[in-house]
């Protein structure tokens, strides 16, 4: 486990770099502008899309970890569960962390979204998370759009991986999750909220926080 935390890191890590100094996130996002109508592919005003990939979705994953919530608190000391204790303790630690780490990243960082960005028709200059604006853009209001926030929420539930015990099931459920989280982030992308790299950065978070939950929490069973 402390192999897995320290890869993930170093990926993590580098990831920040790699598209902090290259144009790698503008050659992808161009794939989801139209420059003849100056529009994104998808309009983020599709109510049905947003309800499908935005707000339902949310609903979704609350309510999948207020089920785990309920069936750790009345059902731990059931034969069944105490074999999973473990493992739903993780899911649990990881719907919370996972989106509330990375919120709070966003709030820290000073990142514009794509269509915040003078290329999509924005008014902000391109930067990376270590750069501080200068004048004008310093004064400007404050975006929260690094990493994505969005996507946390199905990227937690990689967690799943932890809960499970037959390779199997693991695998479905961590490639179900990050089929997950990435339908989210997509979508994000597609209306101009999210640079490929933001996803990914929060893929990674999500993942090393799990890391850390699985190595923290002892097992049972």
């Amino acid at each position: 486990m402390n192999k897995q935390i320290i890869i993930t890191t170093i990926i993590l890590l580098s990831s920040i770099i790699l598209f902090g100094v290259t144009s790698l996130d503008i050659t992808i996002q161009d794939y989801f502008f139209d420059y003849t109508s100056f529009s994104w592919i998808l309009d983020s005003s599709n109510s049905t899309l947003k309800f499908l990939l935005y707000d339902g979705i949310k609903k979704l994953l609350i309510f999948v970890a207020i089920l785990f919530i309920v069936v750790f608190i009345f059902f731990r000391n059931k034969p069944n569960i105490k074999l999973y204790k473990q493992g739903i303790a993780i899911v649990i630690l990881s719907a919370i962390f996972v989106p509330g780490i990375t919120g709070g990243l966003k709030k820290m960082t000073n990142m514009p979204c794509p269509k915040n960005e003078i290329q999509y028709g924005g008014k902000m200059e391109r930067t990376t998370v270590w750069e501080k604006y200068i004048q004008p853009y310093a004064s400007m209001d404050r975006i929260a759009c690094w990493p994505a926030g969005h996507a946390s929420g199905g990227f937690a539930l990689m967690s799943l991986f932890f809960l499970f015990k037959t390779r199997k099931n693991k695998l479905i459920a961590l490639y179900g999750a990050i089929s997950l989280g990435w339908a989210m982030g997509l979508y994000k992308m597609a209306i101009g909220d999210h640079f490929f790299s933001h996803t990914l950065i929060t893929m990674l978070i999500a993942w090393l926080i799990i890391l850390i939950f699985k190595k923290l929490i002892p097992p049972t069973g």
